[in-house]
């Protein structure tokens, strides 16, 4: 997947300047991809020169003009030729894990520090995305969103990024204990 597809994708909810954007990717789709709001910037500039996405200037008081980004029905059909092909599998590259793998000669302590980090990472996300979830519903039920939203993509990959940080939090839960019980008297036994 590139950068594109997630743009177009973000567009479906409607017209949007470089900065709302990156503020969507900040809340909705970091989940599951990530930009700075350079690479949007740039991004934005190329699909407007392929005729994916139209802009229009909005003109400011006291304030450069802002550009105003659409989806054409170039950049939806694009965006449903995407929707359906395979995907590549996930590949992952975690830092982290990096650390983990060879944290075995390394201070307990400073390797329990980074467990701890990406757990509190794991806590923000998570209550970022409850309040994307809450926004979302509106009041509903998820039963009543799921049957009655006119889009549920939005949802259904919150659902994959809560589903991710929960997974976070065990893991870390795990590992935490797995190092506690090593380095206690009783666990070197």
């Amino acid at each position: 997947m590139s950068l594109k597809h997630a743009v177009l994708a973000a567009l479906l909810e409607g017209e949007a300047s470089g900065y709302d954007l990156a503020k969507v990717f900040d809340v909705a789709v970091a989940n599951f991809w990530s930009a700075t709001p350079q690479q949007l910037y740039r991004e934005l500039e190329r699909l407007a020169g392929d005729g994916l996405v139209e802009a229009r200037v909005v003109p400011q008081e006291r304030r450069p003009n802002k550009r105003m980004f659409t989806l054409t029905d170039a950049g939806r059909a694009a965006l449903d030729d995407f929707a359906v092909a395979p995907p590549r599998p996930t590949a992952i590259r975690d830092e982290l894990m990096v650390k983990i793998q060879s944290s075995d000669g390394a201070d307990p302590d400073a390797v329990r520090a980074l467990v701890e980090e990406r757990m509190g990472w794991a806590r923000g996300k998570l209550a970022r995305y409850e309040r994307l979830r809450e926004r979302l519903l509106d009041g509903r039920d998820e039963d009543t969103y799921l049957r009655d939203a006119e889009r549920i993509g939005p949802y259904l990959t919150l659902m994959r990024g809560r589903s991710f940080e929960e997974e976070n939090l065990r893991w870390g839960e795990r590992v935490l204990d797995i190092l506690a019980r090593r380095t206690s008297p009783a666990g070197r036994s």
